[in-house]
């Protein structure tokens, strides 16, 4: 999408805790940033589709400004914030009503002023009387008519809407519809595997925030790019620990959001560590996947350190077989987010992974299958008596899901399913993504009619 065809790009700044996360739900139209009391709680900045009376455009939700020490965690946050409002084509910068202007207001008031980018002025948490002093005190700052809002209860959009219209483009107000719509991809694992450094390399450029501090990300974060002209919409997630280890409630939020993102995903990149690889988290979080049909590729991180690599790598394979059966053929690519090693490649496992997963095979080659399947190794007998497999035939895709009409469903053992599944995968090169299987009992065409009587 070229510059002049992509929708104005709108960025929420403030210091911490002023309401910008909320104000982006709200523009937005549903919770997709994670809310909390809790100063910090954004430090990647989000982009979402968002809507305000006939405006269209894409939100940006911001880390709060704040003053850092150099090389800090937060000194990288608020350099996520001035990408942000330089790539904007307006700003909203937020202050507290309620708590009135603060030094930090007034100090990166100035840095916006400088910054040049159209600016609304918007006082936030305005629904009660007692926050009209704080909207009265914004003037002092000497960027306009502040506009008083509570994003909360969604009073004042009437106000922020008329302010925000004439600091948008108004060819791009509307966005056009695609022309096709970007792959949906979750990148997930354990904290600090490398899932952002990862993502950072892909895309190019230090979009997501990094260091050496475990769990940096707590939002699903949501970038759009395009791989060989095919749209992808990447979410980078929160690493997942143990569901005991999980208390603090940012971090369940946090946990919550990454479990979202797989299951409004199409493919899921699991992320490993190449030199800590299928601890029992990692499985956990593969068979997660698996229940949620998502077609999966595990990407094999840090490779850069890996020194006996062609050992190392037989050595994976034969881990993920034994230990991952349920997905058996899952593509593992190599990956260095530090060199950018192998990231094509995973891109085209992640393509190659979607086309298996919307797989669909005729009816008549079922059956044909069925056949030969049932000829070379019968199910076994239960209790004397035979079970009939009669016909195969695929309900759907995403994933993969087949639908066998036998004489006895329930008394099918599961190694025969097993059978069935492993060669579905084989024959009709459905390798490594997850697979469904559902018994159904056949109808006996006859079993309506009245038997004649005889003479």
């Amino acid at each position: 999408m070229s510059a002049d065809e992509r929708p104005p790009r709108v960025a929420i700044v403030g210091r911490p805790n002023v309401g910008k996360s909320t104000l982006f739900n709200r523009l937005v139209g549903h919770r997709v940033a994670l809310v909390d009391d809790t100063p910090g709680v954004t430090r990647d900045r989000r982009e979402d589709e968002a809507r305000l009376g006939h405006l269209r455009f894409t939100a940006i939700d911001t880390a709060g400004l704040d003053e850092a020490a150099a090389g800090s965690l937060a000194q990288r946050m608020t350099a996520q914030t001035e990408a942000a409002v330089k790539g904007a084509d307006a700003v909203l910068f937020l202050v507290d009503a309620r708590a009135g202007l603060t030094p930090l207001d007034r100090r990166f008031a100035d840095l916006l002023r400088a910054a040049g980018a159209p600016l609304v002025l918007v006082a936030n948490k305005a629904e009660s009387a007692a926050a009209d002093a704080g909207v009265l005190e914004a003037y002092a700052l000497g960027l306009g008519d502040p506009v008083a809002i509570s994003a909360e209860h969604g009073e004042g959009m009437g106000d922020l809407l008329e302010a925000l219209a004439p600091h948008l483009p108004a060819p791009a107000a509307a966005v056009g519809e695609g022309a096709g719509q970007p792959l949906r991809v979750a990148v997930v694992g354990r904290p600090n595997v490398g899932k952002s450094t990862l993502v950072n390399r892909i895309l190019g450029e230090e979009r997501l925030l990094t260091g050496p501090e475990a769990g940096i990300t707590r939002d699903a974060i949501a970038v759009e790019w395009t791989w060989r002209g095919r749209p992808f919409r990447l979410f980078d997630t929160a690493g997942l620990r143990r569901k005991a280890r999980v208390e603090a409630k940012l971090e369940k939020l946090a946990v919550g959001d990454a479990l979202r993102a797989i299951r409004f995903a199409e493919v899921v990149i699991l992320v490993v560590d190449a030199g800590q690889p299928f601890e029992k988290q990692d499985l956990q979080i593969a068979d997660l996947i698996e229940k949620e049909g998502r077609a999966i590729v595990i990407a094999l991180a840090k490779w850069d350190l890996v020194t006996d690599r062609q050992a190392r790598r037989a050595d994976l394979a034969e881990k993920a077989a034994r230990l991952l059966p349920q997905l058996a053929g899952i593509p593992l690519v190599p990956v260095s987010g530090l060199t950018g090693e192998g990231t094509d490649r995973l891109l085209a496992a992640v393509a190659k992974a979607d086309a298996v997963w919307n797989k669909r095979v005729a009816t008549a080659r079922l059956n044909r299958w069925l056949a030969d399947a049932v000829e070379r190794h019968p199910p076994p007998a239960v209790a004397g008596r035979r079970i009939r497999l009669r016909y195969l035939t695929q309900s759907k895709a995403r994933p993969p899901t087949f639908v066998a009409f036998c004489s006895r469903p329930e008394k099918l053992p599961d190694a025969y399913r097993r059978y069935l599944l492993n060669r579905l995968r084989g024959d009709f090169g459905l390798a490594g993504t997850p697979l469904r299987l559902i018994l159904r009992r056949g109808e006996n065409p006859y079993a309506s009619r009245k038997r004649r009587p005889t003479t």
